[in-house]
């Protein structure tokens, strides 16, 4: 079952999070940021916070938003599984999820940003698998060697 977020979600999805092994630190702490400011901030509607929950247990969210100044374009701005959940598509029914989101707020776009390093290669071909294209990239971007790629998808209207 995919869910909005309830306030008791916040610590299930900080312990998703440190499992992930790609994820430093600080990635873990503006994830965390964007968790907290939904849980504790109810009216705001930049960050929607949904979680995947099967036998009372989460295992994976999506956080989705607007992009500000901008008439229909949205942000993934994270979508993660727990990574002890083993195949069960559970990214994919996220990745759904978004999307038909996006689609009900009448977006035409939804862009998910990531790393080109290495370690993100599962992240970029699970993009490419579910028909994202790479709509623009700033190398170098988060440090040397170290790119911004943009991945993208249209829903024509």
């Amino acid at each position: 079952m995919i869910r909005k977020i309830k306030q008791a979600d916040a610590i299930e999805i900080e312990n998703i999070l440190r499992k992930v092994p790609i994820f430093n630190k600080e990635e873990i702490d503006v994830a965390m940021e964007l968790v907290n400011i939904a849980v504790t901030v109810p009216v705001q509607t930049d960050y929607n916070i949904f979680v995947y929950e099967e036998e009372g247990k989460i295992l994976g969210y999506h956080c989705t938003g607007k992009r500000p100044l901008t008439d229909a374009v949205y942000d993934l701005y994270w979508i993660v599984s727990d990574p002890d959940s083993g195949k069960k598509g559970i990214g994919k029914s996220l990745l759904d999820h978004a999307e038909d989101f996006v689609k009900k707020n009448n977006g035409r776009w939804i862009l998910a940003e990531t790393s080109s390093k290495d370690s993100y290669a599962k992240t970029r071909n699970f993009y490419l698998r579910n028909n994202y294209s790479i709509i623009a990239e700033i190398n170098n971007f988060y440090k040397v060697g170290d790119s911004l790629l943009v991945f993208g998808k249209y829903f024509y209207k």
